[in-house]
């Protein structure tokens, strides 16, 4: 005896079909591979393409933000960026990653957009007034920074997004994956640390020119460390540089900030 089932008719009413086995059977999968697909749909974002889109527009931090602007695979990301809900991320790393290339992502559409950090001014705008869709919710860079990332506790953050100037951390060329991220991160930091154009430490007179992040955020590094020489000395190559900055034995001081672009970028003219 063949299944029943009640299926709409021509007239809107809703009468019983006799079904085949091998059609219901044919239905079932079907349905079952709906399920799993809208589920894979649902889940956080495809951090792959933000790779691919990097991968090819971003060599040793420098940034070609034509080619950005030009591949619609960095448009389907940030579209991605806002679909993506709390419960599709299960924390973590997870989480971690998800808000880094957020952050990372956001900052390359800030300088598309026309806007840039040129400035005291222009940073305001740039940093503070400029909103962007994440999570169903419009955010700041700022907002993203101070109350999502650095709440999270780990000082690394600082060394993995990037403001697209040229004193930030070079912009990576691979995304952040949950999976890779405590290497990404000490990969990430151990490169800013020993970067000679932002930090350079002289030994024999003991004076340390150290990027402006150390001050600005010198209290995170403080907190994780006991100070800001203690923590750049786990990271820093040099033994005696190491050495010397464990005990704090460095005079401190900040390098200006270069707000200059981070790689090229001229707005397309209007049609």
């Amino acid at each position: 005896m063949h299944p029943m089932l009640y299926l709409r008719s021509d007239d809107g009413l809703f009468r019983r079909r006799q079904i085949p086995a091998r059609r219901l059977c044919m239905i079932v999968l079907l349905t079952g591979l709906s399920l799993v697909w809208d589920a894979s749909q649902a889940a956080g974002p495809d951090h792959s393409a933000f790779d691919a889109v990097l991968l090819r527009n971003v060599q040793r931090g420098f940034v070609d933000y034509a080619g950005i602007n030009a591949d619609p695979a960095f448009a389907r990301f940030l579209t991605s960026l806002d679909d993506t809900r709390a419960e599709d991320l299960d924390g973590g790393p997870a989480r971690l990653a998800f808000l880094i290339n957020a952050y990372n992502a956001f900052a390359i559409r800030g300088i598309l957009d026309g806007y840039a950090p040129s400035s005291w001014l222009a940073s305001y705008t740039y940093f503070k007034r400029r909103k962007y869709p994440l999570m169903g919710q419009p955010v700041s860079l700022r907002d993203l920074e101070t109350r999502q990332l650095i709440p999270e506790g780990d000082p690394r953050i600082h060394f993995a997004i990037v403001c697209a100037s040229i004193s930030c951390p070079r912009l990576s060329s691979r995304a952040y994956i949950p999976e890779k991220l405590e290497e990404q991160l000490d990969v990430a930091t151990r490169a800013f640390i020993n970067d000679s154009t932002r930090n350079r430490y002289d030994v024999q007179r003991k004076i340390a020119f150290v990027s402006r992040l150390f001050d600005w955020y010198g209290e995170d590094f403080t907190r994780a460390a006991g100070s800001v020489q203690k923590y750049i000395s786990a990271y820093v190559s040099d033994p005696a540089t190491a050495a010397l900055l464990a005990t704090d034995g460095f005079e401190l001081r900040f390098i200006p900030w270069d707000r200059e672009l981070n790689g090229t970028w001229r707005r397309p003219e209007e049609p």
